[in-house]
């Protein structure tokens, strides 16, 4: 009798073909890349986040009720809730491809390794000579420490995200009021909050009037200064936090949720109406908190130091049940065939996110940098958020037309080209119709 073939001999590492993924979970990501695109777009593509407080605040004061009440909204709706959805996907995506490669009796390690670092190189790409704002690299950095959790327990896997999730947030409120809280009095506080204040705000304004009117060599110097000054540190002090909603996609993943997620309505029913009632709550105290120093009423250079401590909570709780009510409502909705048909319109968005992904940052630089249109800073609240719906649109239509010819978006050909060490076939073959849902 011959001996069994080594694991590697079994299957062959591939591509996950159309057929095998779940249709659920690319509608998901393409709903989730909308919502980072808005919230993206509204902070930092347009320029908002340069701008001097003074005209900030004209810019709001001069727009129309809607421009007004669309602050709030997305504060509430949008910022946070979105990237949450799209980490979430990212570790659940992980736990499929360990599902596939323990049912080919292969090892996941070395292939997941390559891919991560692919994704780590488009990432450095899209950063330096794109868009300083890159997540990509910052995902491919915290993925491999997914493998230590491979033979963890479920609880213990869900210990960790929670308390990364949760309890991040506060370590990171704590390393960033350390100055504060060792000062010797609290108006020595005040004066450290204050000098940081000023400090970004004279980076910024510094910066601005390159990005409204330079050449795309000056913009990415501009871009690469603001990132190492200002973004790398928001980004580090992310970190544990991104990599706690990888372990919930993980653990979501492991136990089969939206693979069955017909045998589980009866979770998901529950987890929607408590994150809508969490999350309607926790968003509410942030929104009010938004504009009672917009209005200020309150000064953030002189809040005591357990004001942040305290928003922290608060502020995750909000981005998580609000994400949670978004992912749990389309879910049920998922079930009925009628929504079904309507929700899956986004899929192929899904399918090419890191293509549609990029695309927006490459228009966008285009439509708001000096290089392109030159509308940075100068873009209306109501007006970013129609660009943005009229981006993502024409991002659906074209995502259909590709995939009905092609099998990957063009990027994704690339990552996986060079994951696998060679071209994949491109071309779909025409042959029966495939199947919605992996089995």
């Amino acid at each position: 009798m011959n001996p069994a073939p080594p694991p590697s001999t079994l299957a062959e590492a591939r591509p996950t073909d159309s057929g095998e993924r779940l249709l659920l979970l690319d509608t998901l990501r393409g709903f989730a890349l909308c919502g980072v695109f808005i919230s993206n777009t509204f902070v930092w593509f347009s320029g908002r986040v340069f701008l001097p407080r003074a005209q900030l605040e004209a810019l709001f004061a001069n727009g129309t009720v809607i421009d007004k009440v669309l602050l709030p909204i997305v504060s509430m709706l949008v910022t946070g809730r979105f990237i949450t959805i799209f980490s979430f996907l990212f570790g659940l995506g992980f736990a499929v491809q360990l599902g596939r490669a323990e049912a080919r009796g292969a090892s996941v390690t070395g292939l997941y390794g390559r891919r991560l670092g692919v994704l780590f190189g488009i990432g450095i790409c899209h950063l330096v000579l794109i868009w300083y704002g890159d997540i990509l690299s910052s995902y491919a950095l915290l993925g491999g420490w997914l493998l230590l959790f491979r033979k963890r327990a479920d609880r213990t896997v869900l210990w960790w995200a929670l308390g990364l999730v949760f309890g991040g947030p506060l370590v990171v409120a704590f390393i960033q009021k350390m100055p504060q809280l060792l000062a010797a009095t609290p108006e020595a506080a005040a004066a450290l909050t204050k000098a940081e204040m000023e400090r970004s705000a004279a980076l910024k304004a510094e910066l601005l009037p390159t990005f409204q009117t330079g050449s795309w060599w000056a913009i990415v110097k501009a871009g690469l200064a603001f990132y190492k000054s200002e973004f790398l540190l928001v980004m580090g002090f992310n970190l544990p936090v991104i990599f706690g909603r990888f372990l919930l996609g993980y653990y979501a993943g492991r136990r089969r949720l939206f693979h069955d997620a017909e045998q589980h309505i009866v979770f998901f029913r529950r987890l929607f109406f408590w994150a809508l009632g969490l999350g309607i709550v926790t968003s509410g105290v942030g929104a009010v908190m938004q504009q009672l120093f917009i209005r200020k009423i309150l000064n953030p250079e002189t809040l005591p130091t357990w004001v942040p401590f305290a928003m922290q909570p608060i502020r995750t709780m909000g981005e998580v049940a609000i994400a949670a009510t978004y992912v749990s409502g389309i879910t049920l909705l998922f079930q009925k065939a009628a929504w079904q048909k309507l929700l899956v319109l986004l899929a192929p968005v899904g399918r090419m996110a890191l293509t549609n992904y990029l695309c927006q940052s490459i228009i966008s630089v285009l439509v708001f940098n000096g290089f392109g249109l030159g509308l940075f800073g100068t873009m209306r609240p109501f007006m970013t958020v129609l660009y943005c719906l009229g981006i993502f649109s024409a991002q659906i239509l074209v995502s259909h037309l590709w995939l009905a010819r092609f099998r990957f978006g063009p990027a994704e050909w690339v990552w996986r080209s060079l994951t696998y060490g060679k071209a994949q076939p491109m071309r779909k073959e025409m042959g029966p119709a495939e199947p919605a849902l992996a089995p």
